[in-house]
């Protein structure tokens, strides 16, 4: 087999890896929109604020310790213990909650029926508050996150490969474990839309916020809950993405890569987010493997706006999305 081919291979396998990541935050954007019309803009900022709540619980870090020293001359920084993970898991899922409720509580209760591009730059807003407190809380030091995952080259792969063709497979251990918990978590939203209760309530507000009132529907209560699942994708997708490159503000701009997958996938589609997420992912590593010699390389950084772009002239609602006709 050739060599060639089977580096080819190797890419495509890479860039569903990396379309996975995309997808999770990409879930976030697709959860409050379908439920209340909203673009978070927040998304990205909410993974790293989880990111960083979730490794200062576990380091028994002290929160606010920076503004506390500089007011009261002490020097706090931890509280001497540190957090098992599973435990500090589930303490950042109650921070999320709580999040999620104060967001609806403090913001968008004031906003109903307000023209969307309100609503967005409400979430900018939120966005940059996030980012502050959570500068405030956690500091703003570049953070290790390990949470058990298993990293670095599978050593199974590669010798499973390098055996039968004479070429090595790098895939890294934790880009598997994060396409096992992305399709868990789609299987796991998915069940929650179409078996439960509240799933059905959330797919009724998200079709008709009338309706969904005139049955006995609380929007108040299905938007605190669709924030706070949004949170808790945001959460899964900070430790992927912390675990991968170190929790730091810059991972905040990994919504900029979710943008895309929207465009591709569609707005109100979880399906489209993951298929979305895995055409981005392996176009751009494809597109790198067999165009980026000829042009410099580099062309990760903008081939997935291209392909939305396109997206955007031939198919505006994207691959799943509803395509909307108004009467005029």
């Amino acid at each position: 087999m050739p060599e060639q081919f089977l580096f080819a291979t190797e890419v495509v396998l890479n860039g569903l890896m990396a379309g996975v990541l995309y997808a999770l935050v990409a879930l976030g954007f697709v959860l409050i929109y379908k439920a209340s019309g909203i673009f978070n803009y927040a998304q990205g900022v909410m993974a790293l604020f989880a990111a960083l709540t979730l490794v200062g619980i576990m380091d028994g870090q002290v929160p606010f310790s920076h503004l506390i020293n500089a007011i009261f001359g002490t020097e706090i920084h931890h509280f001497g213990w540190h957090v098992p993970a599973l435990l500090a898991i589930l303490l950042t899922i109650g921070v999320m909650v709580v999040l999620a409720w104060a967001v609806q509580r403090f913001i968008f209760r004031h906003l109903v029926n307000q023209e969307p591009i309100l609503l967005f730059m409400a979430t900018i807003g939120l966005a940059y508050f996030l980012e502050g407190v959570g500068d405030l809380m956690w500091g703003s030091d570049i953070k290790k996150l390990d949470v058990g995952l298993p990293q670095g080259i599978n050593d199974w792969i590669d010798v499973t490969t390098f055996e039968a063709f004479g070429y090595g497979f790098f895939i890294d251990n934790l880009d598997i474990s994060a396409t096992i918990v992305a399709i868990i978590l789609v299987g796991a939203l998915i069940a929650f839309s179409q078996y439960t209760k509240q799933g059905r309530a959330l797919r009724a507000v998200a079709d008709d916020h009338q309706a969904a009132l005139s049955v006995g529907i609380s929007l108040n209560f299905i938007w605190i809950l669709v924030w706070s699942i949004a949170g808790f994708v945001a959460l899964v997708a900070g430790i992927m993405w912390g675990a991968k490159s170190g929790v730091q503000f810059s991972l905040s701009l990994i919504a900029l890569k979710a943008l895309p997958v929207l465009m591709l996938g569609g707005f109100t589609s979880i399906p489209g987010a993951i298929v979305g997420g895995l055409i981005i992912g392996v176009g751009e590593k494809l597109f790198e493997f067999l165009i980026g010699p000829m042009v410099g390389g580099a062309t990760e950084n903008w081939f997935a706006y291209v392909l939305a772009l396109i997206f955007l002239v031939f198919r505006p609602q994207g691959l799943f999305g509803e395509k909307i006709i108004e009467r005029v």
